[in-house]
């Protein structure tokens, strides 16, 4: 049996088109600049913990292309060129991810502000979230936390310093887990993150958790403050992520380093090693701006104005793997 008809109705198209309206109004009313950036590349993000899309077959390439997964790269080329402050709306893939939070193909709203620092970004993003949502946005006073101090707070762990086996202690972890996250520090704190940490948000509150490890940097500068944590952020709505943001780093040879190590944890967890990307390091060694990103899921944002509990009620084709 075909399933033609859309997963929501003319009703959700009319919000999400209100919705974006009313974030292209707020980043026009603080003057950022719209653009526009390839969906298909050469390269791809080392990140471990994102898979993107690989075409092995094609006939413009002798090697592999790849549906991306953010327009980071291309944007931070646009602000070496010299570009403004600048946003972009648009399509991004990721391979699996598919339920009631997630999708293989999304849309992100992503930006770049000149010359802030981690309050400064997270007090955008907070004014944007507030801009699309409306008398949407919860009511409660937001929290903002450091990601230390979190886990501190609530599991008495020093996610700094905690050696493996306390981690797992934390995760209540059998056997089989024990050997399948290993040595992996960053994949126990993120399994305690998601099991036991998220889950205690409160349901209508925007709570901000900052200052993530070093080692989960990602593109993220280091804290001038505290060279063990990056200025990095991420917003959550009770306990949907509705955005990831940063301090970028603007240091060419340190990102070089970090694909690198990237790359070679992918060989450890038996996962495709990616291309570097020349052009990026190109337009970092030619001088990124100081500057700090955000990127948001439109769709997760949407579920929290429209009161929606599965990502697939807010997408008009949402994917399924029969077509």
């Amino acid at each position: 049996m075909t399933r033609w008809r859309p997963s929501s109705g003319a009703r959700t198209a009319e919000s999400r088109a209100a919705l974006l309206r009313r974030v292209r109004d707020y980043f026009r009313r603080a003057g950022v600049l719209e653009v526009d950036t390839p969906a298909l590349s050469t390269y791809a993000v080392s990140d471990t913990q994102i898979e993107s899309f690989a075409i092995t077959e094609s006939k413009i390439s002798r090697g592999a292309l790849f549906l991306q997964t953010s327009p980071e790269f291309c944007m931070k080329r646009l602000l070496a060129d010299g570009y403004p402050d600048i946003f972009s709306i648009c399509r991004v893939f990721r391979d699996g991810e598919a339920g009631r939070r997630h999708q293989p193909e999304f849309t992100m709203v992503e930006w770049y502000r000149r010359d802030l620092g981690l309050p400064g970004i997270i007090e955008d993003t907070l004014g944007l979230i507030s801009a699309a949502l409306g008398d949407r946005t919860p009511a409660a006073p937001n929290v903002t936390i450091d990601y230390r101090d979190l886990m501190f707070r609530e599991l008495e762990l020093d996610a700094l310093n905690a050696p493996i086996n306390e981690l797992a202690d934390a995760a209540d972890a059998d056997e089989s887990l024990r050997a399948a996250l290993g040595d992996e520090r960053d994949d126990w704190l993120d399994l305690l993150m998601a099991t036991r940490i998220v889950p205690t948000f409160a349901a209508d509150q925007l709570t901000i958790v900052q200052h993530y490890p070093a080692s989960q940097a990602a593109l993220a500068r280091l804290c001038p403050a505290d060279s063990r944590v990056a200025d990095r952020f991420e917003v959550f709505c009770g306990q949907l992520e509705l955005a990831n943001g940063y301090v970028e780093l603007t240091d060419g040879a340190e990102q070089r380093q970090r694909i690198g190590r990237d790359n070679d944890s992918r060989r450890r967890r038996g996962l495709g090693v990616r291309p570097v990307d020349a052009n990026l390091l190109a337009a970092l060694d030619a001088g990124l701006p100081a500057c700090a990103g955000v990127a948001m899921g439109v769709e997760r944002l949407q579920m929290v104005h429209d009161r929606a509990e599965d990502i697939r009620d807010v997408i008009t084709f949402a994917f399924d793997e029969d077509g």
